[in-house]
């Protein structure tokens, strides 16, 4: 059996610097190296995932094939590395302390008192390890969220403590910083680094690499004068600067021989075909910079924040690249739309996105917006509940039922065209009426998602609760929105289209979650395509 190598990255100075970035681009290349390779991230916070986070706080929240609610990091580590995450790759506080009480309440530790140490570090390291039990992993990458120095994360750093003394040579330990740039002195500085340094020595870890966020360029020296001051060699003290796209940063590490220094330094060896592997990402690369074309596509959404799309966003981003667009994505705030400013907002639009989410706020909004795309057919791609606000506008403004609603939105609406499922509605705890993960759908025949796809049966991942209500399927196809996919085992409807329209598509499923640099996902590019 192999010796998977763990590789942990730790951050400190200040939040926000990109861990997930660097650990990505550190999975992209050791994969391209002809390793397999994993990525997991370890969260401070106490609540067991992100699904019940506002994405104010926290981001989009990111669902992987096997149906677990996660950080969106695990975005990038799959739009990256092209690797498919599952319930071993995100794990929170809440999760750990979770099942050390539930062991406790059975027996297991025999009545001893239960300790941080070694109850929950010895957790964290069983998850740590999880994924070399379950895959045949060369490299784990193991993200650990927040900042040296907070109270959270104590317990993670401490396991890893004790990893790296068990693992012997088989592990190392990448930490991210900032060099901020004091513009009235005109100078970097590299104390936040060295006392950062400083703390993670204090707590028994000696980073084996350091790579310094920057937005300036760094010197030899500088990076030399960091390598002494916190015991690094200096052909390990790596520069991360700010670069005009996130998909330059994989190339930037290579170039500075981040790969191939972690390879040595863990004795393995640089397979043959490297530089191949990489040429395709350089070919994107090459091609985001070469853009001439610009599409706008609107995102009407109630979250006016970056991350709470995120993957819809990159989603976008890495089609037009592959079809030669610059896309331009314009936030329209849900809540702010109306009958009266729809028109001059939309206009101009050369797309549309209707965002998923929970919730009425900004529902009529969504409503409206609709309205406009399909009567001024406008390419719309509806995703999830904006799928569902394509069914009830079309209910509404075609079949006639003006108060056709979602029954989430109102309960007691005499035609609930979005609904729960029967065998959901008994169910009480709200995570369990979800329908969470990849699921089957068969696309009809002659079908504009059948020739997309190219392909009758696909499966894509979900996070939703109510669904289309197969009570009106009939009537709504009667009066031209088709229900192209369905789901085999229960014929719940996963995608409508109006085949008279020039782009008119929602799916009941998250296309944005299975999309990656490589591999776009044929929805977003065919979209793309037709702006």
């Amino acid at each position: 059996m192999k010796q998977t190598k763990y590789i942990f990255v730790t951050g400190g100075v200040v939040s926000s610097l990109g861990k997930g970035i660097i650990s990505s681009s550190i999975g992209l290349l050791l994969k391209a190296c002809g390793y397999k390779v994993t990525i997991q991230k370890f969260d401070p916070y106490i609540n067991i995932d992100p699904g019940t986070l506002n994405p104010y706080e926290h981001g989009e929240c990111y669902v992987t094939e096997d149906g677990v609610e996660t950080d969106l990091d695990l975005g990038h580590y799959e739009r990256f590395t092209g690797i498919r995450t599952t319930v071993h790759n995100s794990v929170t506080t809440g999760k750990i302390y979770q099942a050390v009480i539930e062991k406790e309440r059975r027996g297991d530790y025999l009545g001893k008192t239960i300790q941080v140490v070694p109850h929950i570090t010895n957790e964290i390291k069983d998850r740590i390890r999880a994924n070399a039990l379950d895959g045949d992993f060369d490299f784990i990458i193991t993200e650990i969220g927040g900042t040296i120095g907070d109270m959270e994360s104590a317990p993670f750093l401490e396991a890893i403590r004790q990893l790296r003394w068990e693992l012997g040579g088989h592990s190392l330990c990448i930490h991210l910083t900032y060099v901020p740039y004091l513009r009235a002195a005109g100078e970097l500085k590299t104390k936040p680094t060295q006392h950062s340094v400083k703390e993670l020595q204090g707590l028994g870890i000696q980073p084996d690499f350091l790579i310094l966020r920057t937005e300036k360029h760094l010197d030899r020296a500088l990076l030399h004068k960091v390598a002494a001051f916190c015991n690094v060699d200096t052909d390990s003290v790596i520069q991360s600067e700010d670069l005009p796209s996130i998909y330059e940063v994989p190339l930037n590490m290579h170039r500075q021989g981040l790969d191939r220094t972690i390879l040595a330094k863990i004795g393995m060896a640089d397979m043959a075909g490297h530089e191949q592997r990489l040429s395709q990402w350089e070919d994107f690369v090459r091609k985001e910079k070469d853009l001439q074309e610009t599409v706008k596509v609107g995102l009407v959404g109630k979250y006016d924040l970056q991350d709470a799309y995120k993957s819809i966003r990159e989603s976008l981003h890495i089609a037009g690249i592959h079809t030669g667009r610059k896309v331009e994505i314009q936030f329209v705030n849900s809540e702010n739309l109306n009958i009266s400013n729809v028109g001059e907002t939309l206009r101009g639009m050369d797309g549309v996105v209707i965002c998923p989410g929970f919730g009425s706020r900004g529902i009529e909004g969504k409503i409206e917006a609709v309205n406009y795309t399909r009567t001024h057919d406008i390419p719309t791609f509806g995703i999830c509940l904006g799928m569902q606000m394509m069914v009830v506008e079309f209910a509404r403004n075609v079949l006639g039922l003006k108060e056709a609603h979602s029954s989430e939105i109102n309960p007691e609406t005499p035609h609930n065209v979005i609904d729960m499922m029967e065998g959901q509605k008994a169910l009480t705890h709200m995570g369990g009426t979800m329908r969470l993960g990849a699921y089957a759908c068969s696309l009809a025949d002659g079908s504009r998602v059948l020739e997309i796809y190219g392909k009758e049966r696909i499966r894509e991942r979900h996070r939703h609760r109510y669904e289309f209500n197969n009570a009106y399927l009939s009537r709504f196809e009667q009066a031209g929105m088709r229900c192209s996919g369905r789901n085999p085992e229960n014929n719940l409807v996963e995608i409508v289209e109006i085949p008279g329209l020039k782009w008119f598509i929602g799916t009941q499923f998250h296309p944005e979650y299975s999309s990656t640099v490589l591999e776009p996902h044929p929805l977003f590019m065919d979209f793309i395509k037709n702006l």
